[in-house]
């Protein structure tokens, strides 16, 4: 079996209120709203990186536990963590190190959909 991907990724989590995840995932990863399909309760945004976008779905309950968790690379990933502080947003601990290899941060939205943040530790 060949696979032929074309390069594109859409990561799609569901949410309970696609316009309040609109507006949480501009204000605080920075991510440009691309469209809202209002007929499929179906928004796209733009992450900054090239082709890939988080599609979001508003459900009736959103499912927590398993799936896939996204994990963003940043630059610094001490001053990330400082911006999602300052916005208070829901973190699993403090920043995870394993030297010479990446460090980690785990946080939630406000749906308590889980994501990481990582800083490459390969020197």
């Amino acid at each position: 079996m060949n696979i032929d991907y074309d390069g594109d990724l859409t990561v799609s989590m569901g949410v309970s209120d696609i316009d309040a995840a609109i507006e949480w995932y501009a204000n605080i990863l920075n991510f440009e709203l691309l469209y809202k399909n209002e007929d499929i309760a179906w928004g796209e945004m733009s992450t900054g990186l090239t082709n890939v976008n988080l599609g979001l779905s508003q459900v009736e309950t959103v499912q927590q536990g398993g799936g896939a968790t996204p994990v963003w690379g940043v630059k610094n990933i001490v001053d990330a963590k400082a911006s999602l502080d300052a916005a208070k947003v829901k973190q699993d601990g403090d920043i995870q190190h394993i030297p010479g290899m990446v460090k980690l941060l785990t946080f939630y939205d406000p749906d308590d959909n889980a994501m990481m943040l990582f800083e490459n530790d390969s020197q």
